[in-house]
């Protein structure tokens, strides 16, 4: 059991380090694409670019019934059975699903694009713009089923370069296009984005296990757990993500659009650049966690193991985001954003929280358990909003910090109590000091930088590198 302890730790780290750098690729490629935007078309190719995106965002989520996270877990389980024609034919459905869903997100999309050039731009002069983008509803639905299919069987380098060279080429593309089209460019490049990581996921696509012949009953058969899963997590977005635009339309009402975009600002920093963290930890931890989803004994240790490295890696990445708010803040905004720092302070130590629930509750889609799930994310939405509306009532942007903080606090309760009393399982004891470590470092460097101490604030910062770096490399070698 040690010597797995030590493979689980090194293969945790080579994970996040693989998927780290390509969560960075990814930013680094955002941030050029918005600056040509902007360079070239102004404040109108920076409209159409984010209306046609969340558009795309919005259709896919409806669609894709969340295809990309659920089937991980049946080609995990498929893995772990060590049954190659299992694997072949788990594998041949997902891809099928994923062009069914594919296709009918397509269809949709240029059946609706009247309605949705008529409620996103108020005129029909997009209709086409509208149409073109279904080819990227349908290059991304089969991007994302083999994505999961890497994902499933852990070929994990090769999911990383096929994501770094789909996002690098997909940019090299779209240049060209922007300075020569400029405005004219904004749908064509979705789509030859969308089309450069369909390219490269087919280039590189699994070939170990052939494709099965199956009927498209069986495809159906085989297929509706995850697909019923799927649209137990695509409902629990679509909760989240309502609540988010409920709190956005009542902040816009009760303080005005600036206070909004300082509000989106923050959050920003807080939950997305943080999420990079957990989207490369869960590359190698969710399909892990399938693969074991039966037994009790082996999902309480990879539990406990993934908070005790989760928490040292955390630890040092919150102290130092808290020390270095304001220049962080200065680099990706401009200084009149600086009334958000105590916002992402308070929200950076919630960030501890947050990480701890996300650990627990990657165990519901492990299991298969889409009601809990929905559940569990439906009273967090709802905590949430409740939450943001008092804390901005009572203390501005720093309440919102706060209600950040108490959110996570709460929805932590929430799933802990869900995988005691439902699931029967339990925090190992070993995993509560890492816990108690990163919170008491996260809640130092709040009050030592909000009173302006921040020598003591850059000592704690470098003790935590420290102490992250020691333990995990104490891990790595335990035998």
């Amino acid at each position: 059991m040690a010597a797995s302890g030590n493979n689980i730790t090194q293969r945790v780290m080579k994970a996040m380090g693989l998927f780290g750098g390509v969560q960075v690729v990814g930013v680094i490629c955002s941030i050029i694409r918005t600056k040509l935007v902007a360079l070239w078309m102004g404040e109108v190719g920076m409209g159409l670019f984010g209306l046609f995106n969340q558009a795309l965002e919005m259709i896919n989520t409806g669609t894709n019934l969340s295809i990309r996270q659920s089937s991980v877990r049946d080609v995990s389980q498929a893995v772990s059975q060590h049954d190659e024609p299992l694997i072949g034919r788990i594998i041949t459905v997902v891809r099928r699903w994923s062009l069914w869903l594919g296709l009918a997100g397509a269809l949709l999309t240029m059946a609706f694009a009247p309605l949705l050039s008529k409620v996103t731009f108020g005129d029909s002069n997009h209709i086409w713009g509208f149409v073109a983008l279904s080819a990227a509803v349908l290059l991304m639905a089969l991007t994302n089923g083999e994505y999961a299919v890497f994902q499933g069987l852990t070929k994990l380098r090769r999911l990383a370069r096929v994501t770094m060279y789909g996002t690098i080429s997909g940019l090299a593309i779209s240049v060209p296009l922007f300075y020569f089209l400029r405005l004219d460019s904004v749908v064509p490049s979705i789509v030859a984005y969308a089309a450069s990581c369909a390219f490269f996921a087919f280039l590189f696509k699994n070939k170990d296990y052939p494709p099965a012949r199956i009927s498209n009953r069986e495809t159906v058969a085989l297929g509706k757990g995850f697909v019923r899963l799927g649209i137990y997590m695509t409902l629990g977005n679509f909760v989240t993500m309502l609540a988010a635009y409920i709190f956005n339309a009542w902040l816009n009402l009760r303080a005005g659009t600036g206070e909004v975009g300082f509000y989106q600002a923050g959050y920003t920093l807080v939950n997305k650049y943080v999420g990079l963290v957990l989207a490369a930890l869960a590359m190698e931890y969710y399909p892990r966690l399938a693969r074991v989803a039966g037994s009790k004994m082996r999902l309480k240790a990879f539990v406990s193991q993934e908070i005790n490295i989760s928490m040292m890696v955390m630890m040092p990445v919150v102290a130092m985001f808290i020390l270095l708010r304001t220049q962080i803040v200065d680099l990706l905004y401009t200084e009149d954003f600086r009334v958000v720092v105590t916002f992402i302070s308070l929200g950076m130590a919630g960030t501890v929280l947050r990480t701890l629930s996300w650990c627990i509750a990657f165990v519901f889609l492990a299991k298969g358990a889409g009601k809990i799930y929905l559940i569990t994310e439906t009273l967090s939405a709802v905590t949430g909003l409740a939450l943001n509306i008092v804390g901005y009532n009572l203390w501005g942007l720093t309440g919102l910090g706060a209600s950040y903080v108490a959110w996570y606090f709460i929805y932590t309760l929430i799933v802990a109590v869900v995988y005691y009393r439902v699931f029967g399982l339990k925090l190992a004891l070993n995993c509560f000091l890492p816990i108690a470590a990163a919170l008491l470092v996260a809640a130092l460097m709040v009050i030592f930088m909000e009173s302006g101490w921040w020598l003591i604030a850059l000592i704690v910062t470098a003790l935590s590198v420290l102490v992250a770096l020691w333990s995990i490399r104490k891990m790595w070698k335990r035998h």
